[in-house]
C-alpha cells in the first residue's frame, strides 16, 4: 500500500468498528459508482474500469472535482487511491481488520500542495470532520 505523506501539513487518521462482515464492508466501500447513494457529501462518482490498481475514477465532494487513481486493491483488507484537485494531491487509504465478528475500519489521508499549506488549520479541521462523517455513514450503510 502506498503510504500517506506523514510530513504533509494536512493529514488525518480515524477508526470505527462496524458490526458487519468484511465482505459487506468491502462491497460498500469499493462500489465507487454507488458512493453517492450513501455518502451524502459525494456526487457524480464514476469509475473508469475494473476494481484494480491503476484504474482511475472521478467524483465530486465539497464542490471540488477530484481525479483519482487506485493504488491498492487487496480484497477484504486494504483499499487506497491518490487524488488530485486544485493543485493538491491526496493519498487516501482504508484498512479492514476483522476481530470477533466485527470489522475495524481505519482510514488515513494526507493532503499536500500550496493551498493545503496556506489553509492548513481549516483544512485539517475539515478533513477530520469529513473523515468522521464518511466512517459514520459507512457504518450506517453496512449495518442496515
Amino acid at each position: 500500500m502506498k503510504s500517506i505523506n506523514i510530513n504533509a501539513q494536512v493529514k488525518c487518521s480515524k477508526t470505527i468498528t462496524i458490526n458487519a462482515t468484511s465482505e459487506k464492508v468491502w462491497k460498500v466501500m469499493t462500489d465507487i459508482d454507488n458512493w453517492a447513494k450513501w455518502q451524502t457529501d459525494i456526487c457524480k462518482p464514476k469509475m473508469n474500469g475494473e476494481l484494480k490498481p491503476e484504474t482511475t475514477f472521478k467524483w465530486k465532494t465539497g464542490g471540488a472535482k477530484i481525479h483519482s487513481k487506485l493504488h491498492t486493491v487487496e480484497p477484504f483488507k486494504s483499499f487506497g487511491w491518490t487524488g488530485k484537485t486544485f493543485g493538491m494531491i491526496a493519498i487516501h487509504n482504508w484498512t479492514l481488520t476483522e476481530n470477533n465478528g466485527q470489522i475495524t475500519v481505519s482510514v488515513d489521508e494526507s493532503l499536500e500542495g500550496f493551498i493545503a499549506n496556506l489553509l492548513e488549520k481549516s483544512f485539517n479541521r475539515n478533513l477530520e470532520k469529513s473523515m468522521q462523517k464518511w466512517l459514520d455513514l459507512l457504518k450506517k450503510e453496512c449495518e442496515n
